[in-house]
């Protein structure tokens, strides 16, 4: 699981790159044909994680429900994104995974509830979910990099 992890830091550190020069207005832009912008995509790889392996482990995340809510599958960007909110995501990307990987040595994932994601894969347990997330995590990342032409 550690190797999952790995991987999805690159792209994480990836995005960052990408968005590095972007104002806070260009990361809340929505073009025309998009339904959500790059500073919500970077929060939904965050909420996504959260309720693949938290929530369905019938746990608490660790971004708060708030943050969750505002990112998690099925929404969209309701509001303005501001500079605190984009600055709390970019340490997100990094401090979500580094206590996703300290909860996994604790073994604390062990009830965690069987479901089939809008992709048609199916996860499990805790070990799939964390083999899943590279695979979400990549297809959010190419729609940041096609947003970050088009802003």
């Amino acid at each position: 699981m550690r190797r999952a992890i790995d991987i999805i830091k690159q792209p994480r550190l990836l995005v960052l790159k990408e968005i590095e020069h972007l104002s806070t207005e260009q990361l809340n832009k929505i073009p025309q044909g998009f339904n959500n912008n790059i500073a919500w995509n970077m929060g939904h790889m965050i909420a996504a994680q959260q309720g693949i392996c938290y929530k369905r482990s019938g746990l608490d995340t660790t971004v708060g429900e708030d943050f969750f809510n505002t990112y998690k599958p099925g929404s969209k960007p309701e509001k303005f994104i501001d500079e605190a909110e984009i600055a709390f995501i970019k340490e997100q990307l990094f401090i979500s995974l580094e206590k996703l990987e300290a909860d996994l040595d604790k073994g604390i994932f062990g009830n965690y509830t069987q479901v089939m994601t809008r992709y048609g894969i199916e996860l499990n347990n805790i070990d799939e979910a964390v083999a899943f997330l590279p695979f979400h995590e990549g297809f959010h990342v190419g729609y940041i990099v096609a947003l970050r032409r088009l802003v």
